[in-house]
């Protein structure tokens, strides 16, 4: 059969017909998604290294005078004149409390302390933050509502060269660890403290149009809890009600992906369809983009590249969802010759740019 015949009496002609130009095509997705970071500080220098690596778009952290626990607008443009120098764009901004520090260690607890009327002073610098941003042009504040900050073993995995993991083991740790100076803090009261916190602060951000990014609690631990704290934000159904509360356009997550992966029994297959679900809901305000290998309760955080989740297929569901924000690299694997952890940052930065670069000639 020769090849005009061939074309003519197969489905190819068909197929060929469907790739032209003229055939009617459904228009391709938009890539809208951004490289970021939210690693500290924000100074000349430490800006002039996000810039090198093509990192336009960060999370900031002023300098803050007195104590205070937020920032002056005079403060917020001093920094933002900082970025301006290297055409870096702050879009997000750290408090200086509700960090993911464990409770104990804390010099502001009173929020998750549930402490009055200290928690409504600190509320109300919370308040008092979200109007400055709004002044002064940064969209977004991130945030946690944790006890026990990020749980780990002492020890570390070897990883790939001289490189080294951060990891957890539930049946290596301690069974009964002592109490945190929280106490007992069952799920009821763990959820009383998140909504009166939402309540109070939710619609200050309705009305100054500032998205309130929680990030989940890393890692989630049994029902029974772990030093007498049940992590509520530790499950996806935790999340799920947490975004429930305040419905608003301003209220929602600060998604680390790799945390959201130690939920889940079976990451790789799973998380895909978590990504969809919140990002649908448009609920996914700064993204944590980093990958783990293993499971809930067992797992070593990795390179993006080597983990249990599909990175590709990740930047895929982001696209999918219309996610239009921060993809940062997080926790990277530390080594020897890598103080602060500088080359591994730069590895995910280019990593992640590159997804980011074939999304956009894929359509």
């Amino acid at each position: 059969m020769n090849r005009r015949k061939f074309f003519a009496t197969s489905g190819v002609a068909a197929v060929a017909a469907s790739a032209s130009p003229s055939a009617s095509a459904a228009p391709a997705l938009p890539v809208l998604m951004k490289l970021g970071c939210q690693s500290a500080p924000t100074n000349e220098k430490h800006v002039g290294y996000f810039a090198r690596y093509g990192v336009r778009n960060i999370c900031g952290y002023p300098v803050i005078a007195d104590g205070r626990l937020y920032a002056t607008v005079d403060e917020l443009k001093r920094m933002l004149d900082t970025t301006a120098k290297y055409d870096v764009s702050v879009d997000c901004l750290a408090p200086p409390f509700l960090a993911s520090s464990h409770i104990d260690r804390e010099r502001h607890p009173s929020i998750m302390l549930a402490q009055s009327p200290e928690r409504d002073r600190d509320i109300e610098s919370m308040q008092t933050l979200i109007k400055n941003c709004a002044a002064a042009g940064i969209p977004s504040i991130k945030y946690n509502m944790s006890i026990l900050g990020v749980l780990r073993n002492p020890g570390r995995t070897k990883g790939r060269g001289d490189a080294t993991y951060s990891t957890w083991k539930l049946k290596e740790m301690t069974p009964n660890p002592p109490l945190t100076r929280a106490g007992v803090v069952n799920a009821d009261a763990f959820w009383e403290r998140i909504t009166y916190f939402l309540e109070h602060v939710i619609p200050v951000a309705n009305e100054y149009k500032v998205r309130m990014a929680c990030h989940p609690h890393d890692p989630g631990v049994p029902p029974e809890g772990y030093q007498g704290v049940n992590r509520v934000l530790g499950t996806v159904d935790g999340l799920k009600k947490f975004v429930s509360i305040q419905e608003s356009p301003y209220h929602g997550l600060n998604f680390c992906q790799g945390t959201v992966s130690e939920m889940l029994h079976k990451p790789g297959e799973e998380i895909y369809d978590v990504i969809r679900y919140f990002g649908s809901r448009k609920k996914i305000f700064n993204v944590h983009f980093r990958n783990i290998r293993g499971h809930r309760d067992d797992f070593v955080e990795t390179y993006p590249d080597e983990g249990d989740v599909d990175f590709v297929k990740a930047i895929q569901a982001y696209r999918e969802v219309g996610y239009p924000y921060l993809l940062m690299p997080d926790h990277v694997p530390v080594a020897p010759d890598d103080p602060g952890g500088l080359q591994s940052f730069a590895f995910c930065y280019g990593y992640i740019r590159g997804l980011i670069q074939s999304q956009q000639h894929i359509t």
